[in-house]
């Protein structure tokens, strides 16, 4: 492992005032994001009030270095938005951080975690996989957008 040691990373949950951080952290990331839809400052806030999802901040020596979302609809939880800062990739902040997703939906009561990859994200993939994860390619996805930004 390279980078920054497991060890030396602390975790919390978001709250309003990291918003700026955030976004400079998928940006550096190269994680897409809708700023004019939902991932609007606004909409975050609004998902996070419902209690059924949880923005996870990895920090390390008062630095944002990683983070991720975990949802869950009272059946499925859903682990999106994984992002770690790419010069501290490789380091374990990614498998930690999907740990401490995993067991805030396990505390409550969701015992089946997935997530969503889009076929050109090799790593990834091979991330999850290497998580235990199981690559699905018999289930087709479906969205329906009211318009661009959500």
């Amino acid at each position: 492992m390279t980078g920054v040691s497991p060890v030396s990373v602390s975790f919390r949950t978001y709250v309003p005032h990291d918003y700026d951080q955030l976004i400079r952290l998928w940006e550096e990331a190269g994680l897409p994001y809708k700023s004019a839809g939902r991932d609007r400052k606004d909409r975050i806030e609004q998902e996070l009030l419902h209690g059924v999802g949880r923005i996870i901040l990895a920090e390390s020596q008062g630095v944002l270095v990683g983070a991720v979302l975990a949802t869950h609809d009272g059946r499925k939880g859903w682990i999106n938005r994984l992002a770690v800062l790419p010069r501290r990739r490789r380091s374990g902040i990614g498998r930690l951080l999907v740990e401490e997703a995993e067991a805030w939906l396990a505390s409550r009561g969701i015992e089946i975690f997935t997530c969503l990859i889009e076929t050109y994200n090799d790593p990834s993939m091979a991330f999850f996989g290497k998580l235990g994860y199981i690559r699905h390619d018999d289930i087709m996805y479906f969205s329906k957008r009211l318009h661009d930004d959500v």
